[in-house]
């Protein structure tokens, strides 16, 4: 297996020296912590053991011990968890999960999802020396129905890790784990957690494919719909375990740090359990995921000698390199998440209202606006519960009955960011779309961010009515006008997307192997050429024809960053929710984007995002927007939110 870790053997290494310069750091009063941290993150665990077995020996004392007496708070957690072999670290957690009044489901969730055979067998027997209880016993009696079910299997450590698969069997599976959910009313979930629990991880990403194939949805969005709980949770962590364990602990690594306090358990955990095995896969996730490198969160969420020792262990700055792949690849990855996103069933929030009676609509609207003040209510009643098709109904209305124009009317009734929202909403698709497209280039800077997002989600036919909105509202071609604000690799990207003319066939199966392989040997081709392989490729070919792309990609010989991306590919809620969040998190809000996407994804798949938001970030959107924004507008993006999760 190729070494993935930050942490390695240290050369010339010489436990007695490190005991005795352990021992010289910790002597008389006070300590040297620096040397402390430095010593113990410059070895392997291996050679820790080897120091801790001279320090006995050669001063009579217990090294963790001392380290105890000497450290405290969270620098001593991390050190003295450092200091412990990996199946002694992994059974603590454990114990410590489900000791006491409570039980810290996410920890057992996290560690049991992520072991393989032989560290599950290590920890069960290192729980049973250091406490003298039975693991599966103790977690038995911790915990409850399916939840406890799954977990009693996951400690068994009997995943098939032969890599051997039988393609009768991976269909077989797949239509079980059908008819075990989606098929039937009610779920089966002992088929779940015999599959899930069993299988070879190389057999179950083909079963994950084949399902699919047979559901027209993910096996993450099956369970989302089929279990609940506890038990959903730790489904769903199998599940992304065996598509990608690195890109499984950047999203906890990310969850620990972000918002209000640090989760330092779960922080400490991951940082020491995954230091000498696939950090540096992490880090990629993490850089591309969140855009902001590992090192760098570790930096501004922690102090001190913790966060000295934490940054120590993550080993060095990914943003300091720049980007981990060129401008182009990065944009293309934007294209390549969304386009192989998984067929989900498309759920919006906002729907037709029923009884629909324009005529009614229009002057209701005028009352709300005439005479002294302003009813914004009754408005944001109106426009927030109609469909687009139904608010244009209302515009040609309210100027044939009133002979006024409606939007007029209301931007001079309305004021800031409510304006903005209710204006927004107002709008045809088309128009509104050629307004963020304007927006998003206009004055100094360009906000990049909402031409990808823009750009890179819409269909054709969608591209193709927003260029004439644009014309129409603006006088002036969209190609044009992003030439004239954009440059180099990124304006060509953008103006090959701006045609809309993606292929929208099935895939080619011969093609798509040939795709694959281009991608793979564009990756080490120089720049420009790496440029136009993935434009020729990503932004023209059928989405269909690019998720078969992206399956034969992975098996191409490229770099472990692509693959563990590739395999834990998003889907296109899972991006707008992502979005939602960076919008609102932190200091400040970036209205512009909020009211963009809560307008344009309220007809099509808000509900879908909704669920995401909360499955990555814990919070629902509905609590963050309630809690990000106030007044009329705050009520108006709830209407379209459409329900707290």
């Amino acid at each position: 297996m190729v070494f993935r870790g930050t942490i390695a053997d240290a050369s010339d290494f010489d436990p007695t020296a490190d005991a005795e310069a352990l021992y010289n750091a910790m002597k008389g009063i006070g300590s040297d912590k620096e040397a402390i941290l430095d010593l113990v993150t410059s070895r392997s665990n291996a050679q820790r053991q080897e120091v801790i077995a001279a320090y006995k020996s050669n001063f009579g004392q217990d090294l963790i011990d001392d380290l105890k007496y000497e450290l405290t708070g969270k620098f001593e957690r991390l050190i003295v968890s450092l200091m412990r072999t990996p199946a002694y670290h992994d059974a603590k957690e454990i114990h410590d999960a489900i000791k006491g009044t409570g039980t810290n489901e996410r920890c057992l969730i996290e560690v049991l999802a992520s072991r393989n055979n032989k560290q599950i067998h290590d920890m069960v027997a290192a729980y049973k020396d250091a406490y003298g209880r039975d693991l599966e016993e103790d977690v038995i009696a911790d915990t409850s129905g399916h939840f406890k079910k799954m977990l009693v299997v996951l400690l068994q450590g009997t995943r098939d890790e032969s890599g051997v698969v039988d393609a009768d069997l991976v269909q077989q599976d797949a239509q079980d784990l059908y008819a075990a959910g989606e098929e039937q009313w009610g779920t089966d979930e002992a088929k779940f957690i015999m599959i899930l629990g069993n299988r070879s991880v190389t057999h179950l990403r083909m079963v994950f494919d084949e399902y699919e194939k047979i559901a027209e949805m993910s096996i993450e969005d099956s369970i989302k719909n089929e279990l609940s709980g506890d038990f959903e949770r730790l489904m769903l962590a199998v599940v992304q375990c065996i598509r990608s364990i690195p890109m499984f602990f950047a999203k906890r690594l990310y969850k620990s740090m972000k918002g209000l306090g640090t989760a330092d358990n779960t922080l400490i955990r991951i940082m020491i359990s995954r230091s000498e095995i696939d950090m540096l896969d992490i880090r990629e996730c993490f850089r591309l995921r969140y855009e902001k490198s590992l090192y760098n969160m570790i930096k501004d969420d922690t102090s001190g000698d913790y966060k000295r020792t934490l940054l120590n262990l993550c080993g060095g700055d990914d943003d300091l390199a720049g980007e981990f792949f060129p401008e182009a690849a990065q944009i293309a990855y934007k294209m390549w998440e969304l386009s192989a996103m998984t067929r989900v069933q498309l759920r919006p929030t906002v729907r037709p209202a029923s009884n629909f009676d324009p005529a009614a609509d229009a002057q209701a609207l005028r009352k709300a606006m005439k005479g002294f003040g302003t009813d914004e209510d009754a408005i944001i009643d109106i426009v927030a519960r109609r469909s687009n098709a139904q608010r244009q109904e209302i515009r040609q209305a309210f100027k044939s009955l009133l002979g006024r124009d409606l939007m007029k009317d209301l931007k001079s009734e309305l004021s800031k960011n409510l304006e903005r929202l209710i204006i927004g909403l107002m709008l045809t698709p088309a128009e509104f779309d050629a307004k963020m497209m304007r927006k998003a280039m206009e004055g100094a800077g360009t906000d990049e961010h909402a031409l990808i997002e823009i750009l890179v989600t819409r269909s054709n036919q969608e591209i193709h009515a927003m260029n004439a909105a644009y014309q129409d509202a603006y006088k002036k071609s969209l190609e044009d006008a992003v030439q004239s604000d954009t440059s180099g690799h990124f304006c060509r990207i953008l103006v090959s997307l701006v045609q809309g003319a993606r292929e929208e066939g099935p895939a080619d199966v011969e093609r798509a192997n040939a795709d694959a392989q281009e991608l793979a040997d564009a990756c080490n081709a120089d720049s420009d050429d790496m440029v136009m392989k993935f434009m020729s490729i990503l932004c023209t070919r059928s989405f269909p024809h690019l998720r078969k792309v992206f399956q034969e990609f992975v098996k191409c010989n490229v770099k472990n960053a692509f693959y563990a991306i590739v395999c834990s590919v998003k889907n296109q809620p899972s991006y707008f929710a992502d979005r939602l969040y960076k919008a609102m998190k932190g200091l400040g809000t970036d209205d512009r984007a909020l009211i963009r996407i809560m307008v344009s994804r309220s007809e099509i798949d808000l509900f879908n995002i909704r669920k995401e938001f909360k499955e990555t970030h814990d919070d629902s959107l509905h609590e963050f927007i309630q809690g990000d924004t106030s007044g009329d507008y705050r009520k108006t993006l709830l209407i379209l939110c459409g329900g707290e999760d």
